[in-house]
């Protein structure tokens, strides 16, 4: 078999890409419909096997093969046919462009992989296990060769069913006498080598190896024995990752030494499970003592609105200043609705007719539009549960008038999941987004503009949810049809790049995160004007990142010509321009100038209780910075009332275990050690110590470190035994984390 060979008469095999103990993989084309493919040609059946096994063997392949191919997820290669040609098996299936991470680790002299693209690489693959595993359907040969990257960062896994295949055909080699299948001994679980039954989480060990080899560069037993390695996975413990990476977060060297537990209950329940840990220790940010609260990114109520100029009627710009993915423009109601629309024509793709109904009333079609606006005004107001209300009611009238999928009916739908994502509901958001995307692009087509922008909303919503990595291919996505529809400079594609940057730096890639965020800044500046909000909000994103990056100088004069800008657009009150003086202040905590930061702190409290209250979170956000920086400048006794006056009004309005509460208290804790109340600060330490415990663990960062303060403390009374004995148990517990 060889270059030109024809399948079946369509499939023409072109080079030969990949050979291994099944058999081979070709690139190839599909005659009939002029695309390419791989073709995985399995070694054809020889005369060692009698006439009935080969029929029970052909079956086999036909039903894993049809499995194969009823999967259908981004992170599984797709199978797109199966066969014989001339007594070999054959499948065909999507043609990777990408590198396997064998590849990849060979390519980079078996370095291990940046962090970044580990956890993004779990992630990803924790979500196609999830998803497989649900269908019923277990890998069993789960490998670095298996697994593959592609250029725009998708990861696919491959081979789904063939392992089992292989054990059939007898192609895999076996030890000696013992009947077990050797597979790729560097990453079978305890189970496969015993031959007992394997489920899910014999997978999610052989993943547990992936990641620690591409995590270290190193499998978890790198022995040259296939014998010595097969028993290590069976009986040895495997070294931390972090013995041979120290820079390795403990959250991902935990994850990794949990999914190579022996027995398979000590493992994760499922990749459902794996997919949330990932991304919690990912989003989780890290506890800095006696700092100011960590910057949040949440929606803000939209203020002041008198004082916008009339170019910004209409746009949402607080969310996008916070970093809350800017909101793409639905179909405008008020352009003149009119009950009649017309599908794509079928030119373009399949559509299906209008619903065969009465031409409903212009007087009812333009009551619901009256209807619809009234439930955008109460958005714009902030009174996203009344809006949503209206917009569900209003859906189901014009479905039941013009049809499920008129398209006043999708931008009823499309409001109500944007109303779910203001309130907190962001899977809910998702699901409801999907179904809005799913119509859409049936009836207006995968570019139509409105198509487009509940994609977007969609990786927001992911992005919400903590999954980034899935965030980006839908930006990515996105972002590519928007230029080829509507070019480089349109106000919709710049808005998508802006949330690809954001959502860069969430995927912590903050250089390439600033890059991005510095481009579409300059775009916007040139097609809006430099003082226009979208270019505003990118301008605070690339702060944002500097931040990040460790240069605060450059953040801090960014961040004050986006105040000074937004003080003039939008007014010194806008919840915008608060937001930018606050990261001002920060800025300048920062680079050590806390008297400076102390009077804008000072200021911004008196503008955030007369725009917000006293007891809004921002506001209590600014008088935990201002205690910061009185301490900072040797005021403790002014910080420690501060303290604690934030810490009661955030134990009231947050409640007692809330992270910003905590904060205030170890601050409390902290003043009343620096005025030698020792005493009193060990009981606020031990309380926040003994709160992080039980909400995050014995053995989180966080609690451990509230722990070493207690010793602390117990060490400034005298207690010098009670003190070793725990700093004892926390190193304990500590080392107990890393492995």
């Amino acid at each position: 078999m060889g270059d030109s060979t024809l399948i079946q008469g369509r499939y023409r095999l072109l080079e030969r890409i990949g050979r291994g103990g099944m058999g081979e993989v070709w690139r190839a084309k599909d005659e009939s419909l002029g695309r390419r493919v791989a073709v995985k040609c399995l070694k054809p059946l020889g005369t060692q096997h009698d006439h009935s096994f080969t029929r029970v063997l052909r079956e086999r392949f036909r039903r894993e093969a049809r499995v194969a191919a009823a999967l259908q997820h981004r992170g599984v290669t797709v199978v797109h046919d199966f066969g014989e040609w001339d007594g070999m098996l054959f499948l065909v299936m999507e043609l990777l462009e990408g590198r396997d991470l064998s590849r990849l680790l060979e390519d980079n002299k078996h370095h291990p992989l940046p962090v970044p693209d580990v956890v993004d690489i779990a992630e990803q693959v924790a979500s196609a296990l999830a998803y497989t595993h649900e269908q019923g359907i277990v890998h069993r040969d789960l490998k670095p060769a298996n697994i593959v990257r592609l250029g725009d960062g998708t990861v696919k896994i491959c081979d789904f069913g063939i392992a089992r295949l292989g054990h059939d055909v007898g192609f895999t080699a076996r030890l000696t006498g013992t009947g077990i299948a050797m597979g790729t001994p560097h990453y079978m679980s305890p189970e496969q080598i015993g031959g007992d039954e394997v489920d899910r989480r014999s997978d999610l060990y052989s993943l547990g190896c992936v990641l620690y080899e591409i995590a270290t560069g190193v499998p978890p037993f790198d022995l040259d024995d296939a014998w010595a390695i097969l028993v290590g996975h069976r009986d040895t413990e495997p070294e931390p990752p972090r013995t041979h990476r120290a820079e390795l977060p403990a959250y991902l060297d935990r994850i990794i030494l949990d999914l190579l537990a022996k027995r398979p209950e000590r493992r994760p329940d499922d990749a459902r499970e794996l997919g949330r840990r990932i991304t919690a220790g990912r989003t989780v940010p890290a506890y800095v003592p006696a700092g100011p609260a960590s910057r949040t990114r949440t929606p803000q109520p939209v203020g002041g609105r008198a004082v916008l100029p009339s170019w910004t009627r209409g746009m949402t710009t607080g969310h996008k200043a916070t970093g809350t993915g800017p909101r793409s423009t639905p179909p405008d109601p008020a352009a003149g609705l009119s009950g009649e629309w017309i599908p794509r024509p079928a030119g373009e793709a399949a559509a299906p007719a209008p619903d065969e109904r009465p031409a409903p009333a212009p007087e009812a079609v333009a009551a619901l539009a009256g209807r619809h606006n009234a439930g955008l005004s109460l958005g714009r107001l902030g009174r996203w549960e009344e809006a949503g209300e209206v917009h569900r009611a209003v859906a189901d009238e014009r479905e039941s008038l013009l049809g499920a999928d008129h398209p006043d009916t999708l931008a009823s739908r499309y409001e109500i999941a944007f109303t779910l994502s203001r309130t907190g509901h962001p899977a809910d958001a998702l699901r409801a987004y999907k179904r809005v995307a799913e119509a859409r692009i049936r009836v207006l087509g995968p570019d139509h503009t409105d198509t487009l922008a509940v994609r977007q909303e969609m990786a927001y919503a992911l992005g919400r949810l903590g999954r980034h990595a899935d965030a980006h291919q839908v930006y990515t996505s996105v972002l590519a049809a928007r230029e080829r529809v509507m070019g480089a400079d349109h106000p919709d594609t710049l808005r998508c790049r802006h949330n690809l940057a954001f959502n860069l730096g969430r995927l912590g890639r903050p250089e390439d995160a600033h890059r991005m965020a510095r481009e579409v800044a300059a775009a916007r500046a040139r097609v809006l004007g430099p003082d226009h909000p979208d270019t505003l909000v990118t301008r605070y994103e690339v702060a944002y990142e500097l931040g990040r990056l460790g240069r605060w100088q450059e953040a801090l004069a960014t961040y004050r010509e986006v105040a000074e800008a937004r003080g003039r657009a939008l007014g010194p009150e806008h919840a915008d321009t608060l937001a930018a003086r606050y990261e001002i202040g920060i800025s300048l905590g920062r680079l050590g100038r806390s008297a400076e930061a102390l009077a804008l702190y000072e200021e911004l409290i008196d503008d955030r209780t007369r725009a917000q209250g006293p007891d809004h979170p921002e506001t209590l956000r600014a008088r935990h910075g201002l205690g910061v920086n009185l301490g900072r400048l040797g005021r403790w006794e002014e910080a420690l009332t501060e303290s604690r006056e934030v810490c009661a009004i955030r134990e009231r309005v947050l409640g007692p275990d809330h992270p910003d509460t905590l904060v205030s208290r170890r601050e409390v804790a902290v003043g009343l050690g620096w005025l030698g109340r020792w005493s009193a600060a060990l009981t606020e330490y031990r309380g926040v110590a003994t709160a992080r415990e039980r909400l995050l663990g014995r053995d989180h960062p966080d609690t451990l470190a509230g722990r070493d303060d207690e010793a602390h403390c117990l060490e400034q009374l005298g207690r010098g035994a009670e003190a070793v004995e725990l700093y004892r148990m926390v190193a304990v517990q500590r080392r107990a984390g890393a492995r």
